[in-house]
């Protein structure tokens, strides 16, 4: 299947704005798949054989319905010309490359003007590219606009219009509302709208028209269409008062209504990308984390700083002490403490040394090393978090749908109603029937906002999806965040999950006095040692033992290891072997094996040729909060289901501890999956929390999936949420995230459907018969615009609750 292609997005404000783009999208050719992503500003398409000319084409029709591509327009010189047709030659090339939306080669003056989208294609693709075909592009990299930098020049550029608007409503609103019996009043407010509405207002307009060429409309069309019938109004008033005076018409102009709903919505506009900016905060943070240039260790020591998109797999790396590391590798000389909270989400720095493994984005302390490059650009694991929160935030949730319903029809009903109100106030209005009908006609349009309905969804999963970024919870697409929090049955599965899923020493009790020369001894077996038991009782004892070199090993199949020292033969295994060997274990050993066996742990026993010396308790570990974690789950009505391939006594001794509420041993992978879909047929909302090969069935049947980040690519990949720290606690902060987040987007939706309920109504004059109101189109303007913003800022509440 074709790669997806990512077409960024300007003035694509409300999902209904993304629906005309999507529809406008299924006209062109070349295009297998096609959906607009309101929250990630973006198209997204997979195109057939010629992609280059699928993305031209779709940036065409984008352009033509109103809507824009951010994209970058540069000259540079292109060498190694001979002839005209050489430029045919080089500009066919450079139109052929994915990204490029026109390029022009001129041969009299050897340059080529090149418009292209950043992020698609890099100059210095383009560049490769032409010479490929036996031509050179002198590119400037420093010249290279990204992205951000193109929408922050479009946002500056709003800013301007926003500034000279409000310039011109002042004298606008002052002379409108105190100062109409001053000479000239309304050629003045003549003057001062005309450049509001044609200059200021001028995106507008041009929308609308793209819009109505397309028989479409859209918030453009209630804006062009209200404000430019008030406008004509104003001026026929102006140039024909008497011809309207004899016809029974007496009204005032409305020159500063249109020119003020015009700065209203542009204040409107310029507050709601601000805020809207913030709730990509969590993607920006996430992106800083990139350094932007990596030393380079050349063969011989040579060192070079070179930019990081230059950096191959097998290179190797230094890393001096405060830099972020650049991409995934693996320590090859040095050694320090890395802070890889913004991966665990865990404060505390980890030690590094040769053989470790270091992540892109996290943060070396005091010590320099040098590491070898194993997974670069989008392979590493901060490219692939990037990319699972975009998608996430990009992604819609199941309400979406019913608003996506309306949200198609909502521009046509408004502008029925507004016709509507119209011919009810020419019927029923008596004297002022027409002025008083045009101004609601005017004041519907104005008023209604398809915006807060189309933002009241995205906006707060996008800032749910970034704030569980943030703290380490991974979450794949909008609807199993609003399913979360319905979850009322977890399934736990043990290794790994609840428990750290490797052996580790929980307690070393010496019976015979402890002596350096016996720990040397213990620690050199089981150093030579390849049973898995050997390497958590060596961990353990790292540090604080020396290796004996004249150790003589001999293993004993199934039962444990001998090692003769000196003279003297050791022994370390388990009872059987102590039993065989007849050495005495005495009655205090028997008594602390018993207790330990009876917490299903491993006991080994570490004897000389006639007694116990130590005996050695080793288990899965359960992890830390795994208790905190399954309380809190229980506090919330959660029931706990344990899951586990290991034996009963084992199951039943960690389940008695974190107090599980069922759980089943000796289970295989598809009973897994099998006991998710009982659970179901209960009528359960179930969860599964796994980290295996061997739990994907499961996670994949499961409502909710969730996958430790510590373990299996293949799980992660089927789970809808990661936990990138492994850590049970975050579960339960993933349902809060998901309630709180359901519970803004209602908050949202109700207001953003009582504003529409409620203000058409009264725009339309509802209440004039009961106490002679009639909304002026100007406040209706002030009151559209802020009603999107206040839908932005209500999500953005969530970044505040979901620190509580």
């Amino acid at each position: 299947m074709s790669q997806p292609i990512h077409i960024p997005l300007l003035n694509v404000d409300s999902e209904h704005c993304a629906l005309i783009v999507d529809k406008g999208l299924e006209k062109v050719k070349g295009i297998q798949s096609h959906k607009v992503e309101l929250n990630n500003h973006r198209a997204v398409i997979t195109a057939g054989k010629y992609p280059e000319e699928a993305i031209q084409e779709a940036v065409r029709e984008i352009r033509d319905l109103g809507y824009d591509v951010p994209s970058v327009k540069k000259t540079w010189p292109v060498t190694g010309m001979s002839c005209a047709s050489c430029a045919g030659s080089s500009e066919a090339t450079l139109n052929n490359q994915p990204g490029v939306i026109k390029a022009e080669v001129n041969y009299a003056n050897n340059s080529a003007q090149v418009e292209y989208i950043p992020g698609l294609i890099s100059p210095e693709e383009m560049k490769s590219a032409l010479q490929a075909a036996g031509y050179d592009l002198l590119v400037d990299e420093a010249e290279a606009e990204t992205l951000d930098e193109v929408r922050e020049s479009s946002y500056q550029a709003l800013k301007r219009r926003v500034t000279g608007a409000l310039i011109l409503a002042v004298p606008l609103f002052v002379i409108g509302m105190f100062f109409m019996d001053m000479p000239y009043a309304t050629y003045i407010l003549w003057a001062l709208s005309t450049p509001m509405l044609f200059y200021y207002g001028r995106p507008f307009f041009t929308g609308a028209w793209k819009q109505l060429k397309h028989r479409s409309a859209n918030m453009d069309t209630l804006v062009a269409v209200s404000t430019g019938t008030a406008y004509l109004f104003s001026v026929l008033i102006t140039l024909f008062p008497h011809y309207l005076h004899a016809r029974g018409i007496h009204a005032h102009v409305y020159f500063e209504a249109a020119g003020i709903v015009i700065a209203f919505i542009l204040l409107g506009k310029l507050l709601e990308e601000k805020a809207k900016g913030n709730t990509s905060s969590a993607i920006k943070k996430l992106m800083s984390f990139q350094p932007k240039t990596v030393t380079v260790v050349h063969e011989g020591g040579h060192q070079m700083e070179m930019p990081i998109r230059s950096v191959k797999t097998g290179a190797t790396l230094l890393v001096k002490p405060g830099e972020r590391i650049a991409v995934d590798g693996t320590v090859t000389s040095g050694s320090s403490f890395v802070d890889e909270s913004m991966i665990s989400g865990e404060p505390v720095p980890v030690a590094k040394s040769a053989g470790e493994k270091v992540f892109a984005g996290t943060i070396n302390q005091k010590g320099s090393f040098q590491f070898r490059a194993e997974k670069v650009g989008g392979d590493t694991v901060l490219a692939q978090i990037i990319k699972m929160v975009e998608q996430a935030q990009g992604s819609k949730a199941p309400v979406q749908k019913l608003v996506d319903k309306i949200a198609a029809v909502f521009v046509p009903v408004v502008i029925g109603i507004a016709l509507l109100s119209f011919v009810a106030w020419l019927v029923f209005g008596g004297e002022h029937a027409f002025t008083q009908g045009l101004i609601a006609f005017v004041t519907v349009l104005v008023i209604a906002c398809p915006c807060a309905l189309g933002l009241a969804t995205p906006t707060a999963i996008m800032v749910g999806v970034g704030k569980g970024a943030e703290k380490g919870i991974l979450i794949k697409d909008a609807e199993s965040l609003e399913t979360a929090r319905k979850i009322n049955a977890v399934i736990l599965d043990k290794t790994g999950t609840i428990t750290e899923g490797k052996p580790t020493v929980t307690a070393i009790q010496w019976f015979a006095d402890k002596t350096e020369e016996l720990n040397n001894i213990l620690y050199s077996i089981e150093k030579s040692s390849e049973h898995p038991l050997a390497d958590a009782i060596t961990a353990h004892l790292q540090g604080e033992t020396v290796f004996l070199n004249d150790v003589e090993i001999e293993n004993l199949s199934g039962q444990g290891i001998e090692g003769r020292y000196r003279g003297k033969t050791f022994t370390i295994g388990n009872r059987v072997l102590t039993g065989q060997r007849k050495i005495q274990t005495g009655p205090e050993a028997e008594a602390w094996i018993d207790q330990h066996l009876a917490k299903a742990q491993t006991v080994v026993l570490y004897s000389d040729e006639a007694r116990v010396l130590a005996a050695i308790a080793i288990a899965d570990r359960i992890k830390p909060t795994s208790k905190a974690a399954i309380d809190s789950l229980h506090h919330e009505g959660i029931r706990v289901y344990m899951l586990t391939g290991d034996n009963e006594q084992t199951a039943a001794a960690v389940a008695a501890e974190l107090g599980i509420d069922e759980y089943k041993a000796h289970v295989l992978p598809a009973e897994k999956a099998g006991f998710v879909q009982q659970l179901q047929q209960e009528g359960k909302v179930v969860a599964m929390v796994g980290d295996g090969i061997n739990d994907s069935n499961a996670l994949a049947r499961a409502d909710v999936s969730i996958a430790m980040g510590k373990g299996s690519d293949i799980a992660m990949d089927v789970a809808k949420m990661t936990i990138i720290s492994s850590d049970l606690a975050k579960i339960p902060e993933a349902i809060h995230l998901s309630k709180n987040t359901a519970q803004a987007i209602r908050q949202n939706l109700f207001w953003a459907f009582i504003y529409n309920v409620i203000g058409i109504p009264v725009a339309a004059g509802a209440l004039y018969p009961v106490n002679g109101f009639l909304l002026d189109p100007m406040w209706a303007g002030a009151a559209m615009a802020f009603s999107s913003v206040s839908v932005v800022l209500n999500s953005l509440r969530l970044k505040v609750k979901s620190e509580k």
